[in-house]
Order: C-alpha cells, then structure tokens, then sequence
C-alpha cells in the first residue's frame, strides 16, 4: 500500500490542472534600478519593487551571449521569491554573469525581463568576508508581527484516536503531545489538517439510498484538539465514499477520495449539518472564530480528479453551506499547490457573489509570494491571507527536513512573511504522519517539525528561537558582503530585554549541508544599550541543536534510554558573551542562526 501510494504521488504529483483562463493577468513592467553585486561565493540581486506583483523570477546567463533561464535553487517547488533582495549562490566564483528580473502577476506567468546587470562571484580568500549589523536599540519600535502563531499543520486529526504504535510509540497520544506542546511552548492558536469526511471519521453514509450523518468520531476529535488549547481549521475535505462519483478515485496511502461528489445538493446538505452540528456543540462564541477551507490542492490532479470548473462549482456551493448556518463563518480557499488558482478563485467569486473571507494557498523552498496585489485586482482586499501549508521541500522522506538549513529556512520565510499575510502555517507539527506511509525510522525525512519519541528537530528550534523575539520590532541595518541578502537579522525588545535573532542562508538547497566559502563574520553593535547588561547567544548550527548528527551513532528506533541522551545532545543551549557595550563579534557558518539575548545582570 506505501510503495502504491507513493508511486501514484510520484508520477501525478507535478501534474496541474486546468491553466486556462476567461480573466487575463495584467502585463507587468519589468523591475527598474536591478544590481548585482559579486561577494565571495555568492551575487546578490537587487530591485525596486513593482506594483501588482506576487513575487519575482530571477535570471541568469554565463558571459555576454548566453541564453537567460531562471535560477533554480533547487527547492522542488516555486522559484519565484516574493521580494528584493535575492541571493544566488549556485553560481561559480570566477565566472562573469548577466542577470536580468521579470515581474509574477502568478506562478504560471511570468512578465518581460528587466535589462541585464553583469557580475562575478568572487573567489573565497584567506579572510572570510565581515557583515555588519547595526540595531537602533532606543527606537520607538513598531509590533513584531508573528506569522507561525496563528497556525500549524498537523496529519490528519482523527490520528490522535489512534492507539497503533510506531517505533513502539502510540500514535495518537504522542500526536496529541506534540500539538500541546505547539500551543504551550510555541504559542500556536490552530491547527489546519485534512480529511475530516474521510470515511474513517464516519461521518456521512447513505442507507437504503438517503444520506445519514454521524458525527461522534468527529466530536471526539474536536474534543481531544480544543483539549490541547488549539482550535481547528476545518479542511472541508475529502469525499465520503457514499457521496463520491468515482470512489476509485483517491490518494495517499489511507485512500481520500478525491472525486467530485455525485450530488452537489447532498455535499451541500452534509457540509451545513457538519457546521450546524458544531455550533451546536461548541457554541458560537467559540466556532465563529475557527476558518472553514475548501478542499486542498485543486489546482493538482492527484488531489481533484475533476475539472477547474467542477471545483469552483464545489466552492461556490461549499460558501453557501457555511453561510447558511450562520453568515459571520469565515470560508475561503482555493487552498492552493505552488501559489496557484488564488486569481482564479477570486475572479469568479467576483462575479458569481461568492464570498471569500480569507484566501489559502501553499508553496514550498522558497519565502511565501504576495498575493496581495491579487486581491486588489479582484475587489477582495479586505479578505486575510493564509499560507495553510509551508515547508522547506514538498518531498516525503526527504533528509533536508532533518537538517539544521531547515531550521534556518524557517526562520528566513517567517520574516519575509512578517506583516503581509496573516498566518504561515508550517507543515507540519509532528512525524506521526503518514499520507504515504507510516515512518520508518526515527530520522527520515519526516515533514515534523518533532519526531516520533518527541523530540526537537532544529525546525523546531528555530520556532523556539522565534517565540523568544519580544513585542517590539526595532529598525536594524545589515550591510557587507551578503549583509541583507545572505545574513539577514531580525531585532526586538521586551520592557527589559534585547533580542536580535541573526542567521545565514541561501535558498539553494544544493548547499544545504554547508559551504565554507559563505562563511560570514559579523559585527553587532547595540548602541544605548546599558555596559553592565549581560548577553547571551543561543546557536543553532552544525553539532549545535542539530539532531541529525546527534543521532548518526543510533540505530533505526533507538531506545527509551537513547531517546533521553539525543534529546540532551540535540537541544539548544545559551552561553554567556563578554558585553562591554563596544559590539559583540561572532562568526555565523551557512546555515546556521543565533539568537543573542541581553538584559540586565540577575546577579
């Protein structure tokens, strides 16, 4: 059944649906003012932004006559980057290039290219490069926006009534643990996952030809979850094997049905007594503050074997379902692959009346795009933007996901996102999962941000090092070889704390177990800041917070024992820094994160 389910995902996971259109996007101007400038192993590439535009295509060529193609970083997924600057470093030292910039109205379309800038990336010398970071510390500040508290993703929720054992660990306990342990630690408010009408939560089942509905599996979910201090997002997906028009239809390994239903009235009819049930039972107060999300990954054959029409049929009856329980529900889609379908969804909401509350979508290896501009095109731009899915790779079982380049990912797109969208949910909270198979093994390349046992992968870490940032923003300045691009810093400060979060990062994944040549020192000033205070830093680095090296001496399930000592070896630990008011000196690899802490003297 996992080698079946995999290889379907394998051979129709890059398979879009329909791309055409009755809308046209509009034709953007290529980016004005591009540079590129050559640092040591690396070129950044800047530019000023364009009005209406998701995100930007870089383009490179070798020498003045060489063709310009995208860069790849290899992340599997989008290679458009929502803003200014990019840094690329799959590029040779030595060698002169030309790269241009093209505007994204949508991840299918991409504009004209802007005029070319030439660069070479320098060739690593015997002193590495020094960035220098400069934190205005006495500013007013502004609020910190915090995109990973709204949302986490999470295996499907009827898992956490699962008492099988992986690694001799129970499923849905440990499931349950790692979701608490996302609101108590973390700071998560919800949890978005799918299934909850996959047959094994009961949920709709016809007798004797007429729909009748069962919604205790789903009470028990639901309980269990609130219990945890996280709400729902309602997936509302997939098809119940009763109401599908082809029940051969499915993916994963569990079997979701991924055909349209074969009555939209009893979709409908199913969709309003679920909502109706759950206002029932929670009351309003609590379920008008939880999203209800149609479907998830239309725009993907493996996810909807039926047409772009029939899915935006299936929204529109869906929105009618939930507002007809009650009007102030919040409901929205098109819950997205790659970014896609969000004009579509919109433009046809436009002008059918459909409501949309809020606009979902997904992406992966690369920052989220900014799809704002797409609302305003469409007259939706009060609705909220929720990134429902986020990750390092959209591949299963992939090693990136253990790494520590993970954890410094995750920071890299939750700052991006900070201020434009309203939840970048990652995905997902913890190993227990298994849309293509149970685990294998402790260390696999699982989509958690925890393993089976429970333990802290760096991605998990580096949330940790997030929920340490404070209340308020201060402004920062970053300059040198890569300083903005390649090391970037995000500052903040509590009544009597500073925290500056720093980390060193390029997208390319082909780097991502490290390259010495990106090696970066840097220099961080705080000046205001009180000579007496005492600093901290907590790293998060190669063999510091880093489980996956840790674990290179155990075998496939390690022991309780074993479990205990990893976890010792893998955590993050703060050491003290000399502080005299002067600056603080500290050489940050790539990848690799630390967080310094100051605040007054305890002793």
């Amino acid at each position: 059944m996992q080698q079946d389910a995999k290889t379907d995902w394998d051979e129709r996971i890059a398979l879009r649906s329909d791309e055409e259109r009755t809308f046209s996007f509009p034709d953007l101007d290529p980016p004005k003012e591009v540079s590129a400038v050559g640092g040591v192993g690396q070129v950044t590439i800047d530019w000023s932004p364009v009005d209406g535009a998701a995100g930007y295509l870089i383009l490179r060529a070798a020498g003045e006559h060489g063709k310009l193609e995208p860069v790849d970083h290899h992340s599997g997924d989008v290679l458009s980057v929502p803003a200014p600057p990019y840094v690329d470093t799959t590029c040779t030292p030595g060698t002169p290039y030309r790269y241009a910039v093209a505007s994204v109205p949508e991840v299918t379309i991409s504009g004209r290219p802007s005029h070319t800038v030439g660069a070479v990336p320098l060739v690593a010398a015997d002193t590495g490069p020094q960035v220098d970071v400069t934190v205005d510390a006495v500013a007013q500040g502004i609020e910190l926006a915090k995109p990973w508290v709204p949302m986490v993703g999470s295996e499907r929720l009827s898992q956490l009534l699962c008492t099988d054992r992986t690694g001799g660990h129970e499923i849905g306990a440990e499931l349950e643990q790692a979701l608490r342990r996302m609101h108590d630690e973390i700071g998560v408010r919800t949890v978005r996952a799918h299934a909850i009408f996959h047959d094994d939560t009961r949920v709709y089942t016809e007798v004797d030809g007429e729909p009748s509905y069962d919604f205790e599996v789903v009470d028990a979910i639901y309980d269990k979850l609130l219990a945890t201090g996280l709400r729902p997002v309602v997936e509302l997906g997939f098809i119940p094997r009763d109401l599908a028009s082809d029940p051969t239809k499915t993916v994963f390994a569990y079997g979701a049905i991924i055909s349209p239903p074969k009555s939209y009235e009893r979709w409908h009819d199913l969709v309003r007594a679920l909502v109706q049930h759950l206002l029932d039972r929670y009351g309003p107060d609590e379920v008008l503050t939880w999203d209800f999300e149609v479907w998830n990954e239309a725009n993907l054959e493996v996810f909807w074997s039926g047409t772009k029409a029939e899915w935006l049929h299936l929204y529109d009856v869906t929105a009618a379902a939930v507002k007809s329980v009650d009007e102030r529900l919040a409901v929205g889609g098109p819950s997205s692959a790659a970014a896609g379908w969000v004009d579509d969804l919109l433009a046809h909401a436009a002008a059918e009346g459909t409501a949309v509350d809020f606009v979902s979508t997904h992406t992966y290896g690369s920052p989220p795009l900014d799809v704002r501009a797409s609302l305003e095109r469409h007259g939706f731009g009060d609705a909220r933007i929720l990134w429902t899915e986020w990750g390092v790779t959209p591949t299963h079982f992939n090693p990136i996901n253990d790494s520590v380049f993970s954890g410094v990912f995750l920071l890299r797109g939750m700052r991006s996102a900070a201020g434009r969208v309203d939840a970048l949910a990652y995905w997902v909270a913890s190993d227990h999962f298994e849309e293509l198979g149970r685990p294998p093994r402790l260390l696999h390349g699982g989509f958690g941000l925890q393993t089976v046992g429970g333990l802290a992968k760096p991605r998990y870490h580096a949330m940790t090092m997030l929920s340490r940032l404070g209340p308020v923003e201060l402004p920062v300045s970053v300059t040198g070889d890569g300083g903005g691009s390649l090391v970037e810093a995000w500052a903040s400060r509590d009544r009597d704390r500073i925290a500056v979060l720093l980390w060193n990062l390029t997208l390319d994944q082909t780097k991502a177990a490290g390259a010495p040549e990106l090696s970066r020192t840097v220099h961080v000033q705080l000046p205001g800041v009180d000579p007496s205070w005492q600093a901290t830093a907590t790293t998060l680095a190669a063999g510091a917070g880093d489980i996956a090296s840790a674990a290179t001496d155990l075998g496939d399930w390690p022991t309780d024992e074993q479990l205990a000592e990893l976890a010792e070896r893998s955590k993050l630990v703060s050491t003290p820094l000399e502080w005299t008011g002067s600056g603080l000196d500290l050489t940050l690899p790539m990848p690799s994160a630390v967080l310094l802490e100051l605040a007054p003297r305890r002793d």
